[in-house]
């Protein structure tokens, strides 16, 4: 039986590791591991147990989350903590696509272990607050095993499917719509203000109206208007997740005509060395173009 009051965690960037603080503040003691000692030392320091290696994590924890940058470090974690001889089930909330997740279900499943397809939506911010939304997927035993712990990490848990890889794909369908609001609500904005009207009042009236999108009513006043640029995501994970959409597309032979332009505007922030900026910075490759900001004249912080 798996002990729903312990559990391992691989990977404490800014995901992982808010994901990881929201654990740990709901009394799950926490068995991690991330390459950087010392975001292993944040976490020690609010009371969890610190590992040399993804392996000796899985030794010690029955259920072991993962969340990582790419599929390639996906694949290479998973491999070292299915060899762990605690390991039970396998959580991984990283987006990495739907073969990837195959891969990681097919090689583990092989040694015993169940896996858990979970990726999150809703950003470091929503990690902490317990707000997130998680899509999973895998077998009925596997997903009972960890209901309880997802439940403490996010507001909506869903549930789409026994097959690890379909809660990839949800997310993938759920991104490629986040990325196209958030680049057409920040070229518009731009023309706006171009045009003289004040920021302020255009996301009031955009949100009152049919324009309103996630964008508008929480990146833009968060990190935008107050010219932050600090909501948590990068511009590589963005575009990372929009090539992962448009490459499911082609393989289930689906036209995406707005998808290629998307990531074509996300790439060109990613080319111009904007990678590891916040994906809310997109909008200043915009506002260069045309000698305009989009920022608040009230003064202080939106809400």
């Amino acid at each position: 039986m798996v002990n729903q009051q312990v559990a391992g965690f691989i990977g404490l960037g800014a995901m992982g590791g808010a994901l990881a603080r929201r654990l740990a503040g709901a009394g799950v003691m926490l068995h991690v591991y991330d390459p950087d000692p010392a975001r292993v030392e944040a976490m020690t320091a609010l009371g969890a147990i610190g590992h040399g290696g993804a392996g000796a994590v899985a030794d010690a924890a029955a259920t072991v989350y993962a969340c990582l940058p790419s599929a390639e470090a996906s694949l290479e974690v998973a491999r070292a903590a299915g060899a762990g001889k605690a390991l039970r089930v396998y959580v991984e909330t990283s987006t990495i696509g739907r073969g990837a997740l195959r891969a990681i279900a097919q090689e583990l499943q092989e040694g015993g272990v169940q896996v858990v397809d979970a990726p999150v939506s809703g950003g470091p911010r929503g990690a902490d607050a317990g707000t997130l939304s998680i899509i999973a997927s895998g077998c009925a035993d596997a997903l009972a095993a960890v209901r309880p712990q997802l439940a403490l990490l996010g507001k909506n848990v869903f549930e789409v499917g026994a097959e690890p890889g379909m809660a990839q794909m949800m997310k993938l369908v759920n991104n490629l719509i986040s990325a196209a609001n958030m680049a057409s609500a920040y070229e518009a904005l731009v023309l706006g203000a171009k045009a003289g009207l004040d920021p302020d009042q255009m996301v009031e009236i955009i949100n009152v109206s049919t324009g309103r999108n996630s964008a508008t009513v929480d990146k833009i006043p968060k990190s935008v208007l107050t010219g932050t640029f600090d909501y948590g995501a990068s511009i590589r994970t963005i575009h990372k997740d929009v090539s992962l959409g448009l490459k499911e597309a082609e393989a289930l032979q689906v036209p995406m005509w707005v998808g290629q332009n998307v990531r074509q505007v996300w790439e060109f922030a990613l080319t111009q060395g904007g990678a590891d900026l916040d994906f809310t910075a997109l909008i200043r490759y915009m506002e260069a173009w045309t000698g305009v900001e989009v920022r608040s004249r009230r003064g202080g912080a939106q809400a």
